[in-house]
């Protein structure tokens, strides 16, 4: 019984091992090897904070600077980024929508990034949660913990004809069969506890 046992488990590691030498020889990686695809990602990088980071105050609340940023490692036939920037940790009335703090699109793949303050000459800033084109920084409010924002840029391969009223979802929509590449920036956050009252 136990050199049965023994039999069945040696063809069955045989096969297991074949099954990965065919996958290695196609150029695929196994499952859970850590390989995935081998394409060059798209980068976007600051100098404003290190990605994961606290945010700092510069950038924070409704008169926060944007951060600049530049991208690189973008596909060839890239003509324009997206931009969206969110609070993560958010989930609106009953919902999955999050807060949503800035939005801009046909960006120039020649600018090569975003200065800080303001955007190339071309680009199309949307409206955010408060109804502002504008950016918005971060603003969780005091608690126990971070709150998680992320810069989604999307290397995009034609210009978009959106107007600035558009939503999230128009411009993901808007987005479908165009999008190329795509990369993140995270930056976390929580305001500061009130200071406590001078005793009297």
């Amino acid at each position: 019984m136990h050199t049965k046992t023994f039999g069945s488990l040696s063809t069955l590691l045989a096969v297991a091992l074949l099954g990965t030498s065919a996958v290695l020889a196609q150029g695929a990686p196994p499952a859970g090897g850590g390989g995935g695809f081998k394409l060059p990602p798209l980068l976007m990088q600051t100098d404003a904070f290190p990605d994961g980071g606290v945010v700092p105050p510069k950038f924070v609340g409704r008169t926060g600077v944007q951060p600049g940023f530049t991208f690189s490692n973008a596909p060839e036939g890239t003509v324009t980024y997206a931009i969206i920037f969110h609070d993560l940790d958010v989930a609106l009335q009953g919902g999955t929508d999050d807060v949503l703090h800035w939005v801009a699109w046909n960006i120039p793949a020649s600018a090569k990034g975003i200065p800080e303050g303001k955007l190339p000459e071309g680009s199309v800033t949307g409206k955010n949660l408060m109804g502002q084109n504008a950016y918005m920084g971060p603003g969780a409010p005091p608690g126990p913990r971070m709150h998680h924002y992320v810069f989604e840029l999307y290397a995009l391969n034609a210009k978009l004809d959106l107007p600035e009223t558009a939503s999230r979802n128009e411009l993901l929509a808007a987005m479908k069969g165009k999008t190329v590449a795509k990369a993140a920036y995270v930056g976390r956050f929580v305001s500061p506890p009130p200071a406590a009252a001078p005793a009297k």
